[in-house]
């Protein structure tokens, strides 16, 4: 008696099981998607390539010799996965024509403004850009910058937006997630496809309506 009344639990608790790996599955099969940003990044040469400039440009401050670079592209939220200038940090070729002076540091600066993929609307990016610049031995990044590649454009929170006014306008935009979003909706709303959460979870609810009802049934007094 005991196994002919433990064995329809059994083959509930398995297809509960089976269904829930199904809910699960379907819920994690669209990928994550990481937010990309467009915006400045700052980087440091190092070894003749780009190391991620940990430090902002209004607090590091450069030693004579050094190689400061800036890409304008889309690229995560910071770190060494930004998209990197596009050529070698090379201090003898930048400052080769700037002798050195008393009292001052010259720093070689790299600017890549990127591709019109990564710009903002039709603006075309302007080629790609060095300078060595002179400046006092205190003299910070962001400094360098200005000295070398007017006008600079921050927000209100002092991020960098624009150097030599590129890009006109925007600032670290969000790009990418918007358009993943809309077509999500899309394709929920227009009916194209079946949902599997829907139909798992529809069927779960069925299997659980089932086994609520034998359960009532089994304790029914005979």
């Amino acid at each position: 008696m005991t196994e002919g009344r433990t064995a329809p639990a059994r083959r509930l608790a398995a297809l509960l099981t089976g269904l829930l790996a199904v809910l699960l599955v379907a819920g994690s099969a669209v990928p994550a998607q990481a937010a990309g940003y467009r915006y400045w990044s700052f980087w440091k040469g190092a070894d003749g390539g780009w190391a991620y400039q940990q430090q902002g440009p209004a607090i590091h401050v450069p030693v004579d010799g050094s190689v400061d670079g800036w890409r304008f592209a889309v690229s995560p939220d910071g770190g060494q996965d930004a998209a990197q200038p596009r050529a070698g940090a090379d201090f003898a070729a930048l400052c080769a024509s700037t002798p050195p002076q008393q009292g001052r540091k010259r720093v070689g600066v790299l600017l890549d403004f990127g591709t019109a993929d990564d710009g903002v609307s039709a603006e075309q990016p302007p080629e790609q850009r060095t300078a060595c610049a002179t400046v006092p031995a205190n003299a910070t990044s962001a400094e360098v910058l200005a000295a070398v590649a007017p006008p600079l454009r921050y927000d209100t929170n002092g991020l960098l937006c624009a150097i030599s006014g590129y890009p006109k306008a925007g600032c670290a935009d969000q790009v990418g997630t918007g358009a993943k979003a809309d077509a999500t909706t899309a394709a929920e709303n227009d009916g194209s496809g079946p949902d599997l959460g829907l139909i798992a979870g529809g069927a779960l609810v069925a299997v659980l309506a089932a086994g609520a009802v034998w359960q009532a049934r089994r304790r029914r007094p005979r």
